[in-house]
């Protein structure tokens, strides 16, 4: 299992304590001040992050070729918009513990991951990294017990804010190394969220198509299913101007997985997540270099 949560020294890391002070006060604005503040930190994003910028044209423009220039601009801005959102609503789900506008919210085909826990059927609970990626956690794990799959962070004041955080509301906390206890928790019953949609340089990966262009992805989810026996379900989560804020589906689970075939079933994993862009594409991490790592003998994509 994880490590425990050792709180770092405050006089040695006191800018990120000062950070994490900013952040709370910014956490405990009220809902719709919090969006204007992501609003405007879209805006600081686009205008300091001109790399970042790069690599978001990119992407659109591989993506939806058979949008036009002007469309794929205001797709673009739409994101940028999203993804400054994305860090206010983050704050919030992380550092406020009054609770979040999520009264009146509905997870559709909530039934299926009913059924799975009633039958003590372990479920890998695959999703994308969208901007309401940790509201949606936040906001399924206060009602199933849930535990998610993280990526450690570097900086120890984020990485025990980030985890003491979730683990207020996630029922355990993995990193994406710990694959023998994921595998464990799965066989017992347990319901683990996972986003396998980046480029990942550690563990197992193979090229499958992603919105047409052939993606470096990792097959754990094939593996994880394979050997623990779980259902694999989609989560999907999306913002929404007007109440409940917030629109949530799990899928029914897929049918013929895994399969013998290992890249056929990392390809629908692909082609799964795919859907759930093309639900709400402003609100996906375009920003991430998705197709960094190319086939061999194939140019550099950014």
């Amino acid at each position: 299992m994880s490590e425990p949560l050792h709180k770092p020294a405050f006089w040695s890391n006191l800018l990120a304590w000062f950070t994490y002070g900013l952040c709370w006060l910014l956490a405990h604005l009220p809902y719709r001040s919090l969006l204007a503040v992501g609003r405007a930190l879209g805006w600081l994003f686009k205008v300091l992050f001109k790399s970042r910028r790069r690599v978001i044209e990119k992407n659109i423009a591989a993506c939806f070729p058979y949008m036009s220039a002007q469309e794929q601009q205001k797709l673009i801005a739409q994101n940028y918009r999203e993804t400054g959102m994305m860090v206010s609503q983050t704050l919030r789900t992380f550092l406020n513990d009054t609770a979040f506008p999520f009264a009146g919210l509905t997870i559709k085909g909530a039934e299926h991951l009913e059924n799975a826990l009633a039958n003590k059927q372990g479920v890998l609970l695959i999703s994308g990294h969208f901007t309401a990626l940790d509201v949606g956690g936040r906001a399924i794990c206060e009602r199933y017990p849930v535990a998610g799959v993280y990526r450690p962070h570097k900086n120890k004041v984020q990485e025990y804010v980030v985890k003491k955080s979730r683990l207020k509301y996630a029922k355990k906390m993995f990193t994406r190394d710990e694959l023998k206890s994921i595998i464990k928790y799965l066989k017992a019953g347990g319901v683990v969220w996972y986003a396998p949609d980046q480029d990942y340089r550690r563990g197992q990966s193979v090229f499958v198509d992603f919105f047409g262009i052939p993606a470096s992805t990792i097959t754990a989810t094939h593996q994880l299913a394979r050997i623990s026996g779980c259902q694999v379900m989609t989560y999907a989560v999306k913002r929404l101007n007007h109440k409940p804020f917030y629109e949530l589906e799990v899928s029914a689970p897929l049918t013929d997985f895994p399969s013998k075939d290992l890249v056929h079933d990392t390809k629908r994993v692909n082609q799964a997540i795919e859907t759930l862009v093309k639900h709400a594409p402003e609100q996906y991490l375009w920003l991430h270099k998705r197709f960094k790592t190319r086939p061999e003998g194939e140019d550099k994509f950014y």
